[in-house]
């Protein structure tokens, strides 16, 4: 799926580019569009596990967002984002702009996890970002766990 939008001023940062939050929003209203379809339901943002932002968005660029899963689970589902624009002033290959991992959960009505549909891997490249997936989750279960085994230690309990 890809959502896209005219960049305008009021989504501006000091610095006269698109706040990345705004960029964030963007990311995140395709990928839930995304989760949602696939969990034929809803499907609440649970983690960003990674944006990575490369050159500014600037006032008047279009900015298009692609989300498609990458990998899903028993609940979950990581959505892979591609940001890019077109330029509003010059007449190029769209820009790579940012990437974003987020994971979503299905959810039932009473907001308790339910189950997602298999994940057909039709192509190569639907393997490897299967197999990049579930690298960046078992990082994502191992630094969770290493936080958590800290906090144990050191009988600091809670979040930041």
């Amino acid at each position: 799926m890809t959502l896209s939008q005219v960049m305008n001023a009021t989504e501006a940062n000091l610095l006269g580019t698109i706040h990345g939050g705004n960029i964030m929003k963007a990311v995140d209203d395709a990928a839930g569009s995304v989760a949602n379809r696939f969990a034929k339901g809803p499907a609440v943002t649970a983690a960003m596990d990674e944006m990575t932002f490369l050159v500014p968005v600037r006032v008047g660029d279009i900015l298009h967002v692609d989300a498609r899963v990458n990998w899903a689970g028993h609940s979950s589902v990581e959505v892979g984002v591609r940001a890019e624009v077109d330029r509003w002033d010059e007449v190029s290959e769209r820009t790579h702009v940012a990437t974003a991992y987020l994971v979503f959960v299905a959810v039932d009505e009473d907001g308790s996890p339910r189950p997602v549909p298999e994940l057909e891997l039709e192509s190569e490249e639907d393997q490897r970002r299967f197999r990049e997936a579930q690298i960046r989750r078992r990082h994502r279960l191992a630094r969770r766990e290493a936080i958590r085994a800290s906090r144990d230690e050191s009988g600091e309990g809670g979040e930041p």
